[in-house]
């Protein structure tokens, strides 16, 4: 049955692939008038700003740079976050590289206080529609002023200007998300917002009983209990949202890819099946030319495309490795097994694919200072990007930080 189904699939194979390379022969992922830019926190070491070249798989002659400030972070996070939050250093860092479709795909690296998730939605609610970004920092930092470089760097890349409130609003979402996750944890807090906030654009909600009405749903949803305040804040950031227009579709499609949910998988696919052809990169772009061995063994690590890889069809093989699997079946992955068992009167058995559904670890909640400095440190704050507790473990290849101490 099986051999006799792989003939019937080898007469379409010459249509499938004269209309696969029609297709790839159009660039459809990247924009043309777009660049990619990297972000450098100011308060890093050189040595540190070459790590994160290494880190994201490039290097300063290949993109633009920027280099953020504190006082970037402080033009959007003022009046929105705490003095400890905002801090007075900078040691996040970013590569952004816009795109045509797709939606919003994050990756992090190192960040504790927020998640890709977050970031991602967040960047819905500034204006972004489709990007890759990777964040991350060659230690641990809350990453609090993240978005900050990030939107930065979209804005340079693409020569698209965001509108200065709904960055105001994006800042005000991440830092909202982030204290509910110390509360009610970073995943739940990520749903909870993202529930209510497709609620409120879709359905066009302004009015603050329903918009209240809306979180009080998604918690029910979720299983999580908010206090007064929490809700407050909730509804007064959703009010703000509810003033700007979106595309819904975009919306859509980077929610349910946040969620692993297969139609926002189906979104994105037919740039899967192309780059089995091309054999380049999948969904993601730049995120899969990250070297996260450049960060160590210990580096906290999470990713909006582990949703995808890792949606489960119910028998123990993800989606993901299903549609792998078909192609290389398709095209004779395994027909010479076929053809030997045949002749012996068995039939052939596909080979058990590996598993990729594991999850990445969760990048947990900020931890407390332990008085141990960070890089450059004068004594005078922590900055908006705070250094965890380093434990001794410091960027492979940095000189100087292999002890966590200040230099």
């Amino acid at each position: 049955m099986h051999q006799t189904m792989m003939k019937k699939f080898k007469k379409v194979i010459p249509v499938m692939m004269a209309a696969v390379l029609a297709f790839v022969s159009v660039p459809f992922t990247a924009m043309a008038d777009s660049s990619k830019v990297v972000t450098l926190g100011a308060n890093l070491t050189e040595e540190q700003k070459k790590s994160m070249y290494d880190y994201f798989g490039t290097s300063a002659d290949k993109v633009d740079t920027i280099e953020v400030t504190n006082a970037d972070e402080r033009k959007y996070m003022e009046g929105i976050a705490s003095e400890a939050q905002i801090g007075t250093r900078t040691y996040s860092c970013s590569y952004v590289e816009p795109t045509s479709s797709g939606g919003i795909q994050v990756k992090v690296a190192n960040l504790t206080f927020v998640t890709s998730s977050m970031i991602a939605s967040t960047l819905l609610t500034s204006g972004v529609e489709n990007c890759n970004v990777v964040a991350g920092s060659p230690i641990e930092v809350s990453g609090t002023g993240a978005l900050t470089g990030i939107m930065m760097a979209y804005e340079k890349a693409s020569g698209e200007e965001l509108s200065e409130d709904q960055k105001a609003t994006a800042t005000e979402e991440l830092v909202t998300t982030g204290e509910l996750a110390e509360s009610i944890g970073q995943q739940e807090a990520a749903d909870l917002m993202n529930e209510v906030k497709q609620e409120v654009i879709e359905d066009g909600l302004k009015d603050e009983d329903e918009i209240e009405g809306a979180v009080n749903d998604a918690a029910d949803s979720q299983n999580v209990s908010l206090n007064e305040d929490q809700k407050a804040k909730i509804v007064s950031l959703m009010k703000s949202i509810s003033q700007y227009d979106y595309d819904v579709k975009a919306l859509k499609n980077t929610l349910e890819n946040l969620e692993g949910k297969s139609e926002g998988f189906f979104s994105n696919l037919w740039n899967s099946i192309k780059s089995f052809f091309t054999g380049g990169d999948s969904d993601g772009g730049i995120i899969n030319n990250t070297n996260d061995s450049i960060l160590g063994d210990n580096a906290v690590i999470d990713s909006t495309i582990d949703a995808l890889k890792s949606k489960d069809s119910g028998d123990g093989e993800s989606f993901w490795d299903k549609i792998v699997n078909f192609f290389k079946n398709l095209f004779g992955g395994d027909d010479e097994d076929a053809s030997d068992n045949s002749d012996k009167g068995g039939t052939s058995d596909d080979a058990d694919a590996p598993d990729s559904s594991d999850s990445s670890p969760d990048a947990g909640d900020e931890a407390p200072e332990d008085g141990t400095d960070s890089p450059q440190d004068d004594g005078t704050g922590s900055g908006s990007d705070t250094q965890e507790n380093q434990d001794g473990q410091g960027t492979q290849g940095n000189e100087g930080q292999q002890d966590g101490t200040s230099e």
